[in-house]
């Protein structure tokens, strides 16, 4: 038909990529390079493309004979990746409130208004989505693109969807005054406090991992595994 648009050709990378850290593949699931390339609509070549870079990223596992898989992130890997992500965040949070636009600040408040809101309603896991679209939001304001990159390679472990710590009883309410204090800070431009506060924030996340893990181990009478 003339005069009509073409779509824009789909990156097969990114779109998996994309699909594994929104928890739309999860971990441990068979991925094969059929189902992917009818999925989004590219060759079974530039499936296999992309699932070796991921595998190299480490995000997806290749196993002779079984093939591809989501890959499942360890207790103790989790607990670096969020470590690191504090780092990575806090310098994001702290260039965030430096450069941030008006329109992403009031953003920031919609989404923090909207988890407020989720979370007297006792809609966690709503409220684990909302959290995830804040970081990205603040990531995205801060305009730093060397940590955009590095966090979106550890955004892409599946921690979030591996290990909900937002359901550890009380995390909820603590999750939500440390993203309020993240946004008040930014929309302060107080660069400072804004590092501070999202260094804390997910150092505390690191932290009820870890005590969420310790804790399954201790029901468990062979104590070789805790989160499946």
């Amino acid at each position: 038909m003339a005069g009509a648009r073409r779509a824009a050709p789909v990156d097969a990378y990114e779109a998996l990529r994309d699909d594994i850290a929104g928890g739309r593949l999860l971990p441990n699931e068979r991925l094969v390079e059929h189902d992917l390339a009818r999925r989004y609509g590219v060759s079974r070549g530039a499936v296999r493309t992309a699932l070796v870079r991921l595998e190299q990223d480490r995000v997806i596992v290749h196993e002779p004979n079984r093939g591809a898989r989501v890959r499942i992130v360890s207790e103790a890997e989790a607990v670096e990746i969020l470590e690191a992500r504090a780092a990575l965040e806090g310098i994001a949070a702290a260039h965030a409130a430096r450069h941030a636009t008006d329109e992403q600040l009031a953003q920031l408040r919609e989404i923090a208004a909207e988890m407020a809101q989720l979370h007297e309603h006792g809609d966690l896991l709503d409220m684990s989505e909302a959290n995830a679209r804040l970081h990205a939001l603040i990531l995205q304001a801060s305009g730093h693109q060397t940590v955009q990159l590095l966090a979106a390679r550890l955004n892409s472990q599946m921690v979030r969807f591996q290990y909900r710590t937002i359901l550890v009883a009380g995390r909820a309410r603590h999750s939500l005054a440390e993203h309020r204090e993240i946004v008040e800070a930014t929309c302060a431009r107080d660069s400072e406090a804004a590092e501070r506060a999202m260094r804390a924030h997910l150092s505390n996340v690191a932290r009820a991992l870890h005590e969420r893990v310790m804790a399954l181990a201790d029901q468990r009478p062979d104590r070789t595994r805790a989160v499946g």
